[in-house]
């Protein structure tokens, strides 16, 4: 059978992972050949950006076609751009930077933007994991301190996109500002900063196919930020620290060739619904988790009842199969997913759900693999998944 791939897979093999299959993609995925050259292109240069010398002129060059570059695949101004150390600074900025009286959130957002808020008001989700819009109206309309609403564009355990340009005009007419982050949608659907109607937007390069540890939050002249970094006033005064330089041409090579590759993307939808269904034809008693929300064509929340998530991810490790127990920033601390939680699903039922996310790297064989391996996973423990399903 002839292999299809998404794109040039990455070269580099690790003996431990030699031969193994990566289906871990939202929490991070293979770095892009492109990223790679213009990171190390950028790494063979010398000079700090902010010196006024040709040498620091010249990294400061890459510095601001990176930000151009990306700017461009989100319909924003180059001077919206702050780069930052990735989605959680990024997140943490723009809810702590807002200068916001109140803080208003989803009940599923990413851990980074739950912690950086512990206060805020949590709107509640549909059990397809979207966010109730009359419950964002009420809450909105219940106090009249300005707020800041936060909303994630796709979520990174099920893959749900939510409705956020409506989200923004609820939060227009209410005066209150709108945060989107996009980390996990970026580079998977088309993102368009006004389309959207967003204030501000999260970016992270590593989940797109960009080096880890740099990211950025694109904000309008509307929302006056205050740094939580503050020091030699770089990024506007907004984010203090010598640039990540290598990482930032990087993150801007990603960007456009994952801009590039949108419509292919796309079509990993097919592969994700052949292994849903065949998944459940074959384990009647699994379950897909928010499988009737719009959803990014990559990912699939997958629940096989009476067996424990992390004994899946284990077993399937150890068939050469790599997937995740939830998101790869909370997954290993013991606890329900709050986003499941959220979704009105019962303890058993999210205890035994596991993300499976395709990337731009993917072969269509990775599904067979994955179905292979966890089909003989459910076999074996048959006797404790259906007595869970009784």
């Amino acid at each position: 059978m002839r292999l299809r791939r998404m794109g040039e897979s990455a070269k580099i093999e690790y003996p431990m992972t030699h031969g193994a299959v990566y289906l871990d993609h939202n929490a991070t995925t293979p770095l892009r050949p492109q990223a790679e050259r213009a990171a190390a292109a950028a790494l063979a240069r010398t000079g700090n950006p902010s010196s006024v010398h040709r040498f620091g002129r010249a990294v400061r060059r890459t510095v601001e076609d990176a930000r151009e570059r990306i700017a461009a695949c989100v319909g924003a101004r180059p001077d919206s751009v702050i780069f930052t150390s990735g989605g959680t600074e990024a997140n943490a900025l723009a809810l702590r930077g807002s200068g916001r009286a109140r803080i208003v959130v989803s009940a599923v957002e990413h851990a980074s933007v739950l912690a950086a808020a512990p206060e805020a008001a949590r709107v509640p989700v549909t059990q397809d994991g979207v966010i109730e819009l009359d419950a964002l109206e009420a809450a909105l309309a219940a106090d009249p301190r300005p707020a800041l609403v936060s909303l994630m564009l796709a979520n990174n355990e099920t893959g749900a996109i939510q409705p956020v340009a409506e989200a923004a005009e609820i939060a227009r007419r209410h005066g209150a500002l709108l945060h989107c982050d996009a980390v996990q949608a970026a580079g998977k659907i088309p993102i368009d900063v006004a389309g959207l109607g967003a204030h501000l937007l999260t970016l992270s390069a590593h989940k797109l196919g960009g080096p880890m540890g740099v990211g950025a939050l694109v904000a309008g002249d509307a929302v006056p930020l205050e740094a939580l970094l503050k020091g030699g006033g770089q990024e506007r005064g907004l984010r203090a620290g010598t640039e990540n330089v290598s990482g930032i041409a990087g993150f801007a090579a990603a960007v456009e060739a994952a801009a590039a590759e949108l419509g292919r993307f796309g079509r990993l939808a097919a592969w994700r619904d052949g292994l849903e269904a065949r998944a459940q034809a074959a384990v009647p008693s699994a379950r897909v988790l928010g499988a009737a929300a719009a959803r990014l064509a990559n990912t699939s929340c997958l629940a096989l009842p009476g067996v424990a998530a992390e004994t899946q991810v284990i077993a399937l490790d150890l068939a050469g199969v790599a997937v995740s127990a939830g998101s790869a920033c909370s997954s290993g601390k013991v606890g329900p997913s709050h986003v499941l939680a959220a979704m009105g699903v019962g303890e058993d039922i999210a205890a035994s759900a596991i993300r499976v996310s395709l990337g731009w790297s993917s072969a269509e064989t990775d599904v067979e693999r994955f179905l292979e391996a966890w089909t003989a996973l459910a076999a074996r423990t048959a006797p404790r998944a259906q007595e869970s399903a009784a």
